[in-house]
């Protein structure tokens, strides 16, 4: 089975350094196969027939030894990434629009290892005044910002939802969906 394993924290404003190359090396170590990567904030592509929920701890340890950080790994399939595009609730006008503006919209994707509490959903209520609109389905939360992510309360504040979570961006989402595409042809 194929998955995409997204790493949070890694490579960001010189913290948690990891080298893709290396990176793939520690996972082939751990029986993973057909490793891939894609840009230097920690996408992979593998291949496993491991359950999803031990395969996410057993990639978090094996990070953890090989270079001394505590990542969070959250993991999907080809499935749920189509699904992820597929059920975007902001219209093509509006991705486009926000991909093409000069003032930094754009659309991001926060993925969650699990749904988040009814807890941690009231706490987003307090940015619904930010310039962001945001939508909260299952395990994923679609974020169309209207200035730039690097000043949002709201991206800053997900990590209170009390469920691991990264953000990727749309483009970053597209072009997973397209590698794990090119692998089944």
């Amino acid at each position: 089975m194929i998955y995409i394993a997204l790493l949070r924290g890694i490579n960001v404003g010189g913290k948690n350094k990891i080298k893709m190359g290396e990176l793939r090396d520690v996972l082939e170590t751990m029986g993973l196969n057909r490793v891939q990567t894609y840009i230097q904030s920690g996408n992979i592509l593998f291949e496993s027939n491991e359950k999803e929920e031990p395969l996410q701890k057993q990639i978090e340890k094996k990070i953890e030894e090989g270079f001394g950080y505590s990542i969070n790994v959250i993991l999907r399939t080809p499935t749920e990434l189509e699904r992820i595009i597929g059920n975007c609730p902001f219209s093509e006008k509006a991705i486009s629009e926000a991909e093409a503006s000069a003032v930094g919209e754009s659309l991001y994707v926060a993925l969650l290892s699990k749904p988040p509490s009814q807890e941690g959903i009231k706490r987003l209520s307090n940015y619904k005044n930010e310039k962001v609109i945001y939508l909260i389905e299952g395990r994923e939360i679609y974020l169309l910002f209207h200035h730039s992510i690097k000043n949002s309360n709201l991206a800053r504040s997900l990590q209170k939802l009390g469920v691991p979570v990264t953000i990727r961006n749309w483009k970053t989402l597209n072009k997973l969906d397209a590698m794990v595409n090119e692998r089944n042809t």
